[in-house]
């Protein structure tokens, strides 16, 4: 099969994790005999600098001529410091989102067994845990309008605004995944507060006839936050607005044990964008000391998402498993049975050197 890829390290630690995650892909194509062809783009804070758009038309043609996109992060401290900036890097991927289609963000949450000390909750309350997490991307109070300060800078308007098409397709998605695992959709919005809640829990009552072999539950979204803490077993599909998925996917994140172990998919109307969950690390960039696992994982659901190639996204998850079993991990989590820390470019050495043995 031939891969057509577009690469975008980003900002910060981005470049140093693609890397990992491309040298990772070069050797699984390898071993399969595939034709991989990418090339290489610029988007955030590198793209400002280089041009003044953090993200560039040529950049886009890029992204729309390739089968997927494997990407970094966006995000510098340059920028987080100016409040009064009115270019940022997050804007370029926010216009990727919208240029490209990309409505929704597909994050598994699961805990590796050698990582189950590592997380902030008790063990038997992470062990086993496996569950999506499926964000609205384009809509909401990220892209509505008006949004903006007043001429006196003294008060501010964010506007969240959502159809009935942009609910019903990502609910659609969520039924889909949720009747390839094992049948439990979960719903999370403010029903009690705000009107488009209201509209998101219309629709899905209306869709859930549709799916009877589906079992469907809504969760205001405070006490869905609650409920990842206390019994994050008790999930497996779970479908939200662009707000709250932001924070609950963050939140849910952080009982792996990692953030640079969970990757995502953003998939949409054109090319579809695979890049891990953490963000820049502006404070690591350089440094060698980035986890890659989150990016490797992400170019395993690559093969697995766009190109339907289970057997090479299954290899790569066996490498990174075996990674751990064996202590060979970044500085993040060196605590344990991780005695020693490795660099970001030894491990993806090492996973490189397992897949082609």
């Amino acid at each position: 099969m031939k891969l057509n890829i577009a690469v975008l390290p980003g900002d910060g630690i981005g470049p140093e994790i693609v890397e990992q995650a491309l040298n990772v892909t070069k050797a699984v194509c390898e071993k399969f005999g595939h034709e991989l062809n990418y090339k290489t783009g610029l988007v955030g804070a590198a793209a400002i600098d280089a041009c003044g758009d953090p993200y560039p038309e040529e950049t886009h043609k890029l992204c729309m001529d390739s089968d997927a996109v494997l990407f970094g992060a966006v995000g510098s401290l340059k920028y987080d410091n100016d409040p009064k900036a009115k270019i940022r890097p997050e804007q370029g991927l926010l216009s990727m989102r919208k240029k490209l289609g990309l409505y929704a963000n597909i994050r598994p949450v699961s805990v590796f067994p050698s990582l189950i000390s590592r997380s902030p909750l008790k063990n038997r309350l992470v062990r086993n845990v496996d569950f999506l997490c499926i964000r609205e991307l384009t809509g909401g109070i990220y892209f509505g309008r008006p949004q903006g300060r007043s001429e006196d800078g003294n008060s501010a308007v964010d506007t969240c605004t959502y159809s009935r098409e942009e609910i019903e397709r990502i609910l659609k998605l969520g039924f889909e995944f949720a009747s390839k695992r094992r049948k439990k959709l979960t719903v999370v919005d403010k029903a009690n507060v705000l009107e488009t809640s209201r509209l998101w829990r219309q629709i899905a009552q209306e869709m859930a006839p549709q799916y009877p072999y589906i079992e469907v539950e809504y969760l205001y979204v405070d006490n869905a936050a609650m409920r990842i803490i206390q019994w994050p077993r008790s999930f497996d599909v779970i479908v939200t607005e662009n707000m709250f998925g932001d924070i609950l996917t963050d939140e849910a994140s952080v009982i792996t044990g990692s953030l640079g172990m969970l990757p995502s998919a953003s998939i949409g109307l054109h090319t579809s964008v695979y890049e891990p969950i953490h963000g820049s690390y502006p404070q690591a960039a350089g440094k060698n000391i980035a986890n890659p696992f989150a990016a490797v994982l992400s170019a395993a659901m690559m093969f697995e998402q766009t190109f339907g190639l289970s057997e090479e996204g299954k290899l790569i998850r066996e490498a990174v498993t075996v990674a751990m079993d064996a202590g060979y991990v970044t500085e993040d989590i060196t605590t344990g049975i991780f005695k020693k820390a490795r660099s970001t470019a030894a491990v993806g050495r090492w996973l490189v050197k397992y897949i082609r043995k």
